[in-house]
């Protein structure tokens, strides 16, 4: 990619550049090198497009749930036919492998395409009735305009996960994604346009925190969802409280994988490098956090750290590459400022830890792979750096290991380790995490499955699967009685 790409808006079914300041995305690789541009959405746009919103909204939501599938399988096939190109641009503007980036432009088809066909799903239900000649009957609608707020680091998946379910339910959208991705955003948005969405149904409003501000603070918003920071999650709950809307936010997290002495070494080691490096650790389910019991914690950490430290990092459209940057250079800084910090705080550094200085990595926002290992007090082993940064903890055992795994105000994801199908059991009984995996990664969701985290990482309904429709529709109980 060399020429940059051109920014627009979409608000009632016409796209148009913006009138607000300049936003541009670039590479992380190369941070010279600008990847997308044009101009902001205004706080008038905001209001345009919420207008649009409502108005095409009682036209979409009457329309039968089969039709309103097959322009979402219609998006799907168009998405996944630019998997190349677009997993392309994805690496390029976001830093993750071009494997990778591929890879999230077909789980959005895949997402598309499940919610596409919801409409041979069940719709309702019946209950029976105390009474004579009469049945109950409970029904769903559309909760109406929905806002919604997507991160970077899932710039194309997570707005597939949010906007289809909305869309299929009936609901119209006003969407936000993050001003360092705009491009996955507009690829989106054209394919749902192209696939035949009415004018008004989505609207896509790219800018920084005042758009967002405007959006969330809108009067015709009915519904919030939104994934990012707990700070900022907190505070959209806040004023979305204000207003009685609700509000689906899936926040932070502090991942536990936990590696038992029984466990597969080789699966274990596998797994913990996925989970803590991919994406240059930029997934609220990475893993961040590592606990190792005694008796294999020497062999187990030695040769995680010397996986970690042979990590190929580099251009992440280099197919010999394994982990890219982080996306941007406030990022870096705040990871290398928490390993500072973390230094001071007495931990031991196996691998990583330090910047790099000369060539491409030290153009690029590049933070090398890192592996602490934590005795005694440390934020690193409870604050979110957000990036390829491993904390490690030994345990005794699996009892102090999971205490250990729940040693957070997070509670979004976990893995644990082991052949034994009773500590297995206990680990679901007592580690308290939205999504558990069982030898495998800590990352990783399904579009049939639900999503979302447990106490401080999540709030509201959980995303995905049968759960987004607790979010994006309302019931109607109807108590159904024939003449006398």
């Amino acid at each position: 990619m060399t020429d940059a790409k051109e920014l627009r808006q979409l608000i009632a079914g016409q796209w148009s550049a913006g009138s607000g300041q300049r936003v541009a995305s670039v590479n992380p690789t190369r941070p010279s090198v600008v990847v997308a541009e044009g101009n902001s959405a205004t706080v008038n746009d905001v209001d345009c497009a919420v207008t649009a919103a409502s108005e095409a909204g009682k036209a979409w939501a009457r329309t039968p749930m089969h039709l309103r599938g097959a322009v979402l399988l219609e998006a799907a096939a168009i998405v996944d036919s630019n998997a190349l190109p677009w997993g392309l641009e994805l690496a390029t503007e976001e830093g993750k492998t071009k494997a990778e980036g591929v890879g999230e432009v077909r789980r959005a088809a895949q997402i598309l395409r499940y919610y596409g066909n919801e409409g041979d799903r069940q719709a309702g239900e019946i209950f029976a009735s105390p009474r004579a000649g009469e049945q109950i009957l409970v029904t769903r609608k559309p909760i109406g305009v929905v806002a919604v707020i997507t991160p970077f680091n899932f710039p194309i998946a997570i707005p597939a996960w949010k906007i289809a379910p909305a869309l299929v339910y009936g609901n119209t959208v006003v969407w936000k994604p993050a001003t360092t991705v705009p491009l996955l955003a507009l690829r989106l948005t054209e394919a749902l346009t192209a696939a035949g969405l009415p004018a008004g149904v989505l609207n896509l409003v790219i800018g920084d925190s005042p758009i967002g501000e405007a959006l969330i603070g809108h009067a015709g918003i009915d519904a919030i969802s939104f994934t990012g920071s707990t700070a900022v999650g907190r505070d959209i709950a806040a004023t979305a409280a204000a207003r009685g809307v609700p509000v689906q936010a899936e926040m932070g997290g502090k991942n536990a994988a936990v590696v038992l002495d029984d466990a597969d070494i080789g699966l274990a080691l596998d797994q913990v490098m996925l989970g803590a490096f991919r994406s240059a650790g930029q997934k609220c389910t990475a893993t961040s956090r590592l606990i190792v019991t005694e008796g294999i914690a020497e062999r187990f950490l030695d040769q995680l750290a010397t996986r970690a430290q042979a990590l190929v990092v580099g251009d992440p459209t280099d197919e010999a590459t394994q982990m890219g940057p982080v996306i941007t250079g406030a990022a870096q800084r705040n990871i290398y400022g928490g390993l500072g910090s973390a230094i001071n705080d007495g931990v031991e550094v196996l691998a990583g830890g330090q910047p790099y200085f000369k060539g491409l990595l030290a153009e690029g926002f590049f933070v090398a792979p890192t592996v602490v290992e934590v005795t005694g007090r440390a934020d690193i082993w409870t604050e979110e750096l957000f990036g390829p940064v491993l904390a490690v903890r030994r345990a005794a055992d699996a009892d102090e290991a999971f205490t250990l795994a729940n040693d957070s105000e997070f509670g979004l994801s976990a893995a644990v380790f082991t052949r034994d199908l009773a500590r297995a059991l206990d680990a679901v009984e007592h580690i308290d995490v939205g999504v558990l995996h069982i030898n495998s990664e800590s990352a990783g969701a399904d579009p049939h499955v639900p999503f979302g985290g447990a106490k401080k990482s999540g709030l509201g309904p959980k995303e995905q699967g049968g759960a987004a429709r607790e979010f994006f529709t309302y019931t109607t109980t109807v108590y159904l009685r024939g003449g006398s």
